[in-house]
């Protein structure tokens, strides 16, 4: 489906990826008209850019957006490229309206709504929907020294895989999934070291994604009531214990220390003055959300992110976000979890575009 430039929309979604298509699926329900902009040049999102053995924690029946069933797969849990053809056939049997290599890169205040640009293209909208997700802003902490040294730092957004860094001393930074995942292939065939803030703490072999997002639902759930939410073992961000990270127990490197204080040239010094040489640092310490395209309305607060009510922004009430986090809807940045935030954000769009007419 093809919209042209410059033509008035009800709508524009900025984004392309698991909330942008979920979004329109509710959108396309709606009757009203939209478009997708997406800077990817091709369907998947952030997972395009996932590494190479990466895999949900969930079963396929689990690893759902709205409307369409991700197809089963013959291993437990989906691959990354499983993903991404999930997400491929998904715009396709839906035949969204989707404009590809087309990064935002700023929204304006106009007349009746809001304008969208893309270099020397706009599109103006009643209303915006932004869902650029994370990826493209990784968070890398600064550390003194860090500007001397001379081996290799990436961050894990842009982590491929293990074997480049076979034979070398490599430290694996941050104690989330990525961290550990990441740390337990590259330990295979490399000198690693797991740096934590704090001790890892691992949930029990059998809890996956589905059990995460059923302890998520159960929270909100609390929090609406204005109960107190049951703690079970293990918070909503321990270690999902995936065969990799499984196999690292097993051959008993599953462990991390503390922090280093500082870099050197040719490596970093810990907290007891001990110094060790060091060819890589892999930071796997999260995103910020990628709102830059944001900063034009004054909106973005210096935590990065908008204020919002319900996913509408404060400041700018025709503007509404989805998946950047929890603060923009509980689960709301995974496949599971964004249909019920997507739903929601397209009746409170119906519902001011209702009260416009």
């Amino acid at each position: 489906m093809l919209v042209s430039q410059n033509s008035k929309l009800d709508v524009v979604v900025i984004g392309g990826g698991q909330s942008a298509l979920t979004v329109a699926y509710f959108l396309k329900r709606s009757g009203l008209s939209y478009v997708l902009l997406d800077a990817e040049s091709a369907p998947g999102g952030a997972w395009r850019h996932g590494w190479d053995s990466l895999r949900l924690f969930s079963p396929s029946a689990w690893s759902s957006i709205a409307g369409w069933p991700m197809p089963a797969v013959s291993e437990e849990t989906p691959h990354r490229d499983d993903v991404i053809d999930y997400l491929t056939l998904y715009e396709r049997r839906y035949d969204f309206p989707i404009i590809r290599s087309t990064r935002v890169t700023r929204v304006e205040k106009i007349e009746e709504g809001l304008r969208v640009v893309s270099g020397d293209r706009n599109w103006d909208a009643k209303a915006v929907i932004s869902a650029t997700g994370t990826w493209s802003r990784p968070f890398t902490p600064s550390y003194a020294g860090q500007e001397l040294f001379v081996g290799q730092q990436l961050h894990s957004a842009h982590y491929v895989g293990p074997n480049e860094f076979e034979g070398k001393t490599v430290l694996v930074v941050g104690g989330g999934n990525s961290g550990a995942q990441i740390y337990a292939e590259v330990s295979k065939v490399a000198q690693a070291t797991w740096v934590t803030q704090e001790a890892p703490e691992f949930l029990p072999d059998e809890v996956d994604g589905r059990v995460l997002f059923e302890r998520a639902t159960a929270r909100l759930k609390a929090q609406q009531e204005g109960v107190a939410p049951e703690q079970p073992a293990g918070g909503l961000g321990d270690i999902v214990m995936v065969p990799s990270v499984k196999d690292a127990r097993e051959r008993g490197v599953l462990s991390a220390v503390r922090p280093f204080t500082h870099f050197t040239s040719t490596g970093v010094v810990w907290s007891s003055g001990d110094e060790t040489a060091v060819d890589v640092v892999i930071w796997c310490t999260g995103f910020s959300p990628a709102l830059d395209h944001l900063n034009s309305l004054g909106i973005v607060g210096q935590d990065g992110k908008v204020a919002v009510d319900e996913n509408r922004s404060v400041a700018s009430p025709n503007l509404w976000l989805v998946g950047y986090g929890d603060w923009t809807g509980l689960a709301s940045a995974t496949l599971i979890g964004v249909t019920r935030t997507a739903r929601d954000v397209v009746k409170q769009v119906q519902s001011y575009l209702a009260e416009l007419d």
